[in-house]
């Protein structure tokens, strides 16, 4: 059966309650049967001390039972607290694996009004449900400053993981797990350039993963996922689109019926125009794109009209 064409809305999606939906991630809820976006659930629209607004934040919510059509703000996961205090929760990955889902989360202890200074650590959580986590271990990796987690199976039946480690160079690290939760650290994997948010799929009959180089993303294409080659940039220009007219960040890239959809973020008022402090430089928006292959480099065109469907 043709699946009918439904042009995706633009923006795809905004956080109803603080209007910072960011670092996108995209998951099938077996349960509900219902299509997921876990998000960082940045607090835009609150006043706060130096950029406190990007801590304490929790992980939203929102659903979709039309394929992606329409989202709707389910709230924020509950129940993540391994210790006092209100804490930080950043970029989860979420992985489907035997009939369990294992998230990866960044976690910050407290709420910093500063960049530096303090740690970030990746935190293993298992559910059945999505809804009700189980904490399962801080892992001990190649820093104690270390975010944005990806986890993709290997051709040998393990797992890899890769993040951004920001004690060395803000490059992207690797560890491997037999189990999906004892890790051991490979090593540094792309290091030509600080960056952030990488993510790993295959596409075309090559694997492919995006990193966030904050001046759009950079795409390196493997044969075996251990060996990476630069291919292209994507989102390095601006969309035409409501909402998308700014470099696109921290992506997720989801494939359904051999089409490759980009789910990423934006600051769309964001300029040197406009106050840092302000609610315009800080409200986002969850948009997604579809990726597509033109003379062996993976593309996108933003602007171009498509169809999504998840199936």
């Amino acid at each position: 059966m043709t699946q009918p064409i439904q042009t995706p809305s633009a923006p795809l999606f905004r956080d109803p309650i603080f209007d910072g939906a960011a670092d996108p991630t995209l998951i099938w809820n077996t349960v509900e049967k219902q299509w997921w976006i876990i998000y960082t659930n940045r607090r835009a629209n609150i006043k706060c001390e130096g950029v406190s607004w990007v801590h304490g934040t929790d992980l939203g919510i929102a659903s979709s039972s039309d394929h992606g059509q329409t989202w709707t703000y389910r709230g924020t996961i509950e129940g993540l607290d391994f210790e006092r205090g209100r804490n930080t929760f950043w970029a989860p990955e979420v992985f489907y694996h035997n009939g369990l889902y294992h998230m990866y989360v960044s976690y910050i202890q407290g709420v910093p009004n500063q960049w530096s200074g303090h740690k970030r650590q990746i935190v293993h959580y298992t559910s059945g449900n999505l809804w009700d986590w189980s904490f399962q271990s801080i892992l001990k990796l190649s820093s104690e400053f270390v975010i944005d987690a990806c986890v993709h199976p290997l051709e040998n039946g393990k797992f890899r993981m890769w993040y951004k480690d920001e004690k060395h160079h803000s490059h992207t690290y690797a560890a491997d797990s037999n189990d999906l939760y004892d890790w051991e650290v490979v090593g540094p994997v792309i290091t030509d350039f600080p960056h952030e948010g990488a993510n790993v799929f295959r596409f075309e009959g090559s694997y492919w993963m995006v990193v966030d180089k904050w001046a759009g993303q950079a795409v390196y294409q493997s044969n075996d996922l251990e060996t990476w080659t630069y291919n292209n940039s994507v989102f390095a220009d601006v969309g035409m689109r409501e909402d998308d007219q700014t470099i696109g960040l921290h992506a997720d890239v989801h494939i359904s019926d051999d089409a490759a959809y980009i789910i990423y973020f934006t600051h769309p008022q964001r300029s040197e125009e406009v106050d840092p402090q302000s609610y315009e430089s800080k409200r986002t928006s969850i948009q997604v794109a579809k990726l597509e292959m033109k003379d062996h480099l993976l593309i996108c065109n933003r602007n171009k009209p498509f169809s999504f469907y998840l199936t």
